[in-house]
């Protein structure tokens, strides 16, 4: 073709299609990340990117297509072996073929889809997940967790209308025990599942943290009849059941176990079946099958702590009866032996007042004699002492009088000396008199009353 000769725009996307067709035979294998899957009548739309490892920003892009002809028989097949649906942000390996279609343009056209690679890449983030929950040393911290004895007030994390939810509540239900549950709904497939349950689990610690307050009036109860927690919780269940093992990947999250693992009390989970085990199965408290199979768990061990308890009350009624018996054995014996043992005791006692009674009785003896010895003497010491006395207290008189002679005021008015008194008071300073006080002096032989002037 000459480079002036003109061409339709058809023309020319079909020398496009024949170039491609003929330089680009196919099929090829292609690593890919999806930004986007979806469905439309039965044909399945894909768009292809690759990231820069460093930068993490896509470095190419893509068009994919598969027909409903290839989709039908390559979906069920990926789903079966990976577990999962086809999502965005999952990597894939396709089979693809270039097609350029005149009036729509370039596409690669997806006639197959390899699940082992996605396997791969799936197991080798499980694995990344699990090493560094190790690293942070969480991946057993609710190993180390133990059941409560009366394990009863259960909050329970599932979808309020999933089957399993139904048949894990009905079952706690009818069994004997009194088991308190309390539902915390939560999306259980699907993207929105790791922060759907996450919130659940941070409305179960600030429940508990607030010492078991009551829900808000018209929160989530049990449908079958279970009555609500109105304190804290002693477990969480995490269950679910009716969904597909493809809606598994939302429980294979970093976030998400780190939560679990972390969390105060025992996590059990009952999310998939034999092969399908998450990673938070992996660092739960305890893993089963289903929730019917956790309703088990929970019964069987209050059944044993039930079984335990009454084998405490048996032994503890079997030891009482053999504690009566010994006792009752122990007293016949004391009240067949009390008699003779009375007799023994008075017959001792009685001969121990006898002995007592007779060394009293020459104590006694002893005291008087030595009294008796001391009061004779002091008989015959008296009256020397009395006499000395006397004569010691009459002599003392004697003196006593003589000075009471000599400080006689009549002996010394009779030498001439004279008293004057005033008020009955004798004057000893002229400065106490006053004019016309009157004053009374007293000499040996009278009395003169006088007025001061």
């Amino acid at each position: 073709m000459k480079s002036n000769e003109r061409v339709t725009l058809l023309e020319l996307n079909g020398l496009v299609r024949d170039v491609i067709a003929i330089g680009l035979p196919g099929p090829y294998w292609v690593e890919a990340e999806l930004s986007e899957c979806r469905e439309s009548r039965g044909h399945c739309y894909m768009e292809l990117i690759q990231r820069d490892d460093r930068a993490a920003t896509p470095v190419a892009r893509a068009s994919a297509k598969c027909w409903a002809s290839k989709w039908v028989l390559i979906r069920p097949y990926f789903e079966r072996v990976t577990g999962q649906q086809l999502r965005a942000g999952m990597k894939v390996l396709l089979q693809v073929s270039p097609q350029f279609h005149e009036a729509y343009g370039f596409s690669w056209i997806v006639s197959d889809i390899d699940p082992n690679y996605t396997l791969g890449d799936q197991a080798r983030r499980r694995r990344e997940i699990i090493s560094q929950l190790k690293q942070e040393g969480v991946f057993d911290l609710q190993r180390d967790l133990q059941l409560p004895r009366f394990c009863l007030r259960i909050a329970v994390i599932s979808s309020q209308s999933a089957a399993g939810y139904g048949d894990f509540a009905a079952q706690l239900a009818d069994s004997p025990f009194a088991f308190q549950t309390q539902l915390f709904p939560a999306v259980m497939q699907g993207e929105q599942v790791e922060q759907s349950v996450i919130s659940a689990l941070e409305l179960i610690f600030a429940r508990s943290e607030e010492g078991g307050a009551r829900s808000e009036e018209g929160g989530a109860r049990s449908e079958e009849g279970g009555a609500r927690c109105e304190g804290g919780f002693d477990c969480v269940v995490i269950i679910r059941g009716g969904g597909a093992t493809s809606d598994m990947s939302g429980f294979d999250t970093l976030a998400l176990a780190e939560n679990v693992a972390n969390f105060p009390l025992p996590v059990i989970t009952g999310i998939g079946h034999d092969r399908d085990e998450s990673i938070i199965d992996m660092v739960a408290h305890t893993r089963v099958k289903t929730p019917t199979a956790a309703a088990a768990l929970l019964i069987d061990h209050a059944q044993s702590v039930s079984d335990a308890l009454d084998d405490m009350q048996r032994r503890l009624a079997t030891r009482a009866q053999q504690r009566l018996s010994l006792l009752a054995s122990r007293l016949s014996l004391l009240q067949s032996a009390l008699p003779r043992l009375f007799t023994v005791v008075k017959t001792r006692q009685e001969a121990r007042i006898d002995t007592l009674y007779r060394r009293l009785l020459a104590l006694i003896g002893q005291k008087v004699v030595a009294h008796r010895g001391r009061l004779d003497t002091f008989g015959q010491r008296l009256p020397l002492i009395v006499q000395r006395r006397l004569t010691t207290e009459h002599h003392r008189l004697e003196l006593t009088a003589e000075k009471l002679k000599m400080l006689d005021p009549a002996l010394l008015l009779s030498r001439g000396y004279s008293i004057t008194l005033k008020d009955g008071r004798a004057v000893r300073d002229p400065q106490q008199l006053q004019q016309g006080d009157l004053i009374e002096t007293r000499l040996e032989k009278g009395t003169i009353k006088s007025t001061v002037i």
